[in-house]
């Protein structure tokens, strides 16, 4: 029962993220206070009532320890797009050579006048929401491009640039990235770009210790891509110092492709490696003295020195929250060892849970939480079934039969995991990997006792001028595991993309693998009717047919063949992945709307024609900046049931169902848009009235369509469906 409060709180923490605003979330407090006092008042003092009452109580834990950071967390969110002169101190420094550019987060001082009319400065920042209660500034995260750097770039020096700054973004289209949830969490009110060279005004402070620690990562970072080929080098800095700045676009697509991401962000793995490198290193060493090995408790003298090594790894990594997890759990696992316990169970996973979420809350809605705890949940949980033990156990046997059962153990192990890990990856990311337990087979082994080794002995080595063979050894090693990412990314059907998971159809497997996991008895096969569910209304989920990103600039089609056709030819690879993935394809294979049948485009806009079970639909988008006569434009907004446009279009311009340009755009966001029983999703609806919601601004108060959900059908039923009455000559705006 004990193993089930973390998964109280956590529940807490996803129903504030679920549920629409306050009155929900306080429902949600006093539903499960009204259902603590039920169980102990009607348990009878039975193990029954006592474990729902405490199961409810950390529910509402969880959702109250949520809703209080997210009321202090987030600093004013940067009122609209400005240019301002910044002067402001540098709290934090990431070099991104793959993109040619330093990323550096700043914590403003002063600015100019301009900046302050733009909202940066903190008389400005005001909260824009009436139940906030601070106007602090926060940091900025500004990227310069490295013509615009200076050397001198290092925490605690204060820097002068000039720089365009917007709001966190939020999500383009419903089911993308939301970066303006993290940003709230994070205090970042604003991001940007350098646009002059920078100005150094006051150098670094040296001699700290958080100094110390930031020029030894930057130099650490630096040294590493000197002494390898820029990819390889990028992988080798990500492995010891956490810094991905290096990794190309390339590499980065791969290791997804592949399943081996994981790799590339410091965690539990590389955390392992480090510590149990230290362990085996100091009991080995302290073992060499007769006197002290008879004497002393040298598994405990050697658990010390692996937690020492593990803070001080954690450290120089910058101590992000995946690594700091990891760090927590590694030393709950050196404490287990020094006390003989044994450590690997699911009590340790389930207090290393409770501990992130008491700290970090937020970090449960992300997928570096999930993946990282289901990952581990799977593991302990099929390493503790009795048939798996008696299976996988070590015994006396030859070593060709010992070496397969090990294989075995590696592949069942990797299949489980890749099964518990594929419903979150579908849900944030919209793909899940086929080849992954194969190729961690491969590649986890040779990260950890051939990569990692190699490379620590070649940075140590360099302290006295002798690592050239050892980096020769991390180049060839690194090099094998760029062509196992590459080679398995590229394979058919390497990754299956799959258009929209619901959080309903999310939640229900979540509950499943819980159950499965958690239970003993045969009362977790249970747990395989939800995931049943779940999986069920995922596969019948239709997908939107027309995605609107929140700006009106990007639209996407999606045909009958499931391809994307997007309104602009030259959207950027960031955009164009984006609108292909959520609709359940790859990049690659989007086109330009002028050849998706049944579309006309000009320069100046596209109309197409789409057919949805059995009715016939008709799109109007604009793609130029440049005035279109009204004696063209009338009658096509006229002809058109959706038009979409990046400009303010006028009141004359009348669709039959939903027009989507900046005045609607600005309230909802990002639209997808369902013509198979016809409605409309937005990012606002999804965002709900979380802290960090759009902010509705001085438009028109028109009804939005997503505000109700019969507004489709309505709208359909003013008209016949079935019968298309429109002119012929919807494309003659072009002519």
């Amino acid at each position: 029962m004990p193993l089930w409060l973390p998964v109280g709180m956590v529940a807490g923490v996803a129903g504030w993220f679920w549920l629409p605003g306050e009155q929900a979330w306080e429902g949600l407090l006093l539903s499960m206070a009204a259902l603590a006092l039920a169980g102990f008042a009607f348990g009878r003092g039975g193990r029954a009532g006592r474990s729902v009452a405490i199961f409810a109580l950390s529910v509402a834990i969880g959702c109250g320890l949520i809703w209080w950071k997210a009321e202090r967390a987030g600093a004013p969110v940067l009122a609209r797009d400005g240019i301002a002169n910044l002067t402001a101190r540098i709290e934090r420094v990431e070099p991104l050579p793959a993109r040619q550019a330093v990323r550096v987060t700043l914590l403003p001082l002063s600015c100019s006048d301009e900046g302050r009319s733009a909202g940066v400065c903190d008389a400005a920042l005001a909260p824009q929401h009436s139940r906030l209660r601070r106007s602090a500034v926060g940091v900025i995260r500004i990227n310069i491009p490295d013509e615009n750097a200076v050397p001198g770039l290092a925490p605690g020096a204060v820097i002068a640039l000039r720089a365009r700054l917007v709001p966190p973004p939020s999500a383009a289209v419903p089911g993308a990235y939301d970066y303006s949830a993290v940003a709230w969490f994070s205090g970042i009110p604003a991001t940007g770009k350098a646009l002059d060279p920078v100005k150094l005004i006051t150098p670094a402070p040296t001699g700290g210790p958080a100094e110390w620690l930031a020029d030894a990562r930057i130099g650490l970072t630096a040294h590493i891509m000197t002494e390898l080929p820029p990819g390889q080098a990028g992988v080798a800095a990500a492995l010891v110092t956490g810094d991905m700045g290096g990794v190309t676009q390339d590499d980065n697509d791969a290791f997804r492709r592949s399943g081996l991401a994981h790799l590339l962000s410091v965690s539990g793995l590389h955390l392992t490696a480090a510590v149990g490198a230290t362990m085996f290193l100091a009991l080995r060493l302290l073992a060499l003295w007769p006197r002290l090995a008879l004497r002393a408790p040298l598994l405990l003298i050697a658990a010390g020195c692996g937690a020492v090594m593990g803070i001080a790894y954690t450290l120089l990594t910058g101590a992000e929250v995946p690594t700091v997890r990891s760090l927590i759990a590694a030393l709950v696992v050196l404490a287990g060892v020094a006390l003989g316990r044994e450590a690997m169970t699911l009590r340790l996973v389930a207090a290393g849970a409770l501990v992130c979420v008491l700290f970090w809350p937020e970090s449960v809605a992300g997928p570096s939480f999930q993946l990282s705890f289901a990952a581990i949940l799977s593991i302990v949980a099929l390493h503790e079934l009795q048939w798996t033990r008696r299976t996988f156990e070590k015994r006396e046997e030859p070593w060709l039969r010992r070496l397969l059962r090990e294989l075995a153990a590696l592949l069942l192990t990797g299949l489980v995991v890749e099964a518990a890990l594929a419903p979150i990856a579908i849900f944030h990311f919209h793909r899940a990997g086929l080849y992954g337990a194969a190729a961690n087979i491969v590649a986890i082994p040779l990260t950890t006792f051939v990569i990692m080794p190699a490379e620590a002995l070649a940075l140590i080595a360099d302290c006295v001028g002798l690592g050239a063979p050892f980096w020769w050894v991390t180049g060839r090693a690194l090099a094998l595991l760029l062509w196992i990412a590459h080679s398995v990314g590229s394979l058919p059907g390497a990754v299956t993309f799959v258009p929209t998971m619901s959080r309903a159809a999310f939640a229900l497997i979540a509950v499943g693998g819980l159950w499965l996991a958690l239970w003993r008895t045969r009362a977790r096969l249970l747990g395989l009717l939800p995931i049943a569910a779940g999986a069920a209304m995922t596969l019948a989920t239709h997908p939107a047919d027309i995605f609107i990103t929140g700006d009106g600039r990007h639209l996407a089609v999606r045909g009958l063949d499931g391809r994307v056709a997007l309104l602009r030819e030259r959207t950027g690879d960031y955009m164009r992945d984006t609108l292909s993935e959520i609709s359940g394809r790859e990049g690659d294979d989007a086109i330009a709307l002028d050849d998706l049948p049944g579309a006309v485009c000009g320069p100046d806009s596209c109309t197409a024609t789409l057919i949805r079970d059995n009715r016939v639909w008709h799109l109007l988008a604009t793609r130029s900046a440049y005035r279109i006569d009204r004696a063209a434009m009338e009658p096509a907004c006229a002809a058109a049931d959706i038009v979409a446009s990046d400009r303010r279009l006028p009141d004359w311009c009348r669709p039959r169902w939903l027009k989507a340009d900046p005045n609607l755009l600005a309230k909802t966001g990002g639209l997808a848009i369902r013509l198979v029983d016809p409605g409309v999703t937005s990012v606002a609806e999804l965002q709900a009235a979380h802290p960090w919601a759009m902010v509705a601004t001085d438009h028109d108060d028109r009804p939005l369509p997503q505000n109700d959900p019969n507004f489709a059908r309505r709208a359909w039923a003013a008209r016949d469906p079935w019968r298309d009455d429109r002119p012929a000559d919807a494309g003659g705006m072009q002519r």
